[in-house]
């Protein structure tokens, strides 16, 4: 089940959501509806509407991003990411060796400036040195008929 939802792209709450880190964070800022009105024309009143329509304008601390290894390590949640100089640029939240795909993918908050598609970072794997790659999400995409 946990291969298949990363394979998928698909947050899990515990790793890349947590009460700490909202939609906007994950990318999924468009399932918030701010701008929900009752029949009043009023917004419809929620626990936290207040800090979700601040961070909807916020630029973002970090974004959610796919990573892509070579070989047969893969990052697991918790690993530190870091620039190919060795700068902290973020930290796993969930990976694994994909099965259909052959190679190691990941998910990961990183900073705004290296989320680039095509980006090269570095992995600490267990004291080992794993490069990625920032991928787009979905790592897999069913074709469609």
């Amino acid at each position: 089940r946990d291969t298949l939802r990363l394979e998928a792209g698909m947050p899990l709450y515990g790793h890349e959501l947590t009460a700490t880190t909202t939609p906007h964070d994950a990318g999924l800022g468009r399932v918030v509806r701010l701008g929900k009105t009752d029949t009043d024309g009023q917004p419809v009143p929620f626990v936290g509407r207040e800090a979700l329509a601040a961070r909807a304008v916020a630029p973002p601390a970090r974004v959610l991003v796919g990573l892509r290894g070579e070989g047969r390590r893969a990052p697991r949640a918790g690993y530190e990411v870091r620039t190919p100089t060795g700068a902290t640029a973020g930290e796993v939240t969930s990976g694994v060796l994909s099965p259909t795909l052959g190679v190691p993918v990941a998910m990961a908050y990183v900073t705004p400036e290296v989320a680039v598609e095509g980006t090269d970072l570095v992995v600490d794997v267990r004291g080992r040195d794993l490069p990625v790659v920032v991928t787009p999400l979905p790592f897999y995409r069913r074709a469609r008929d």
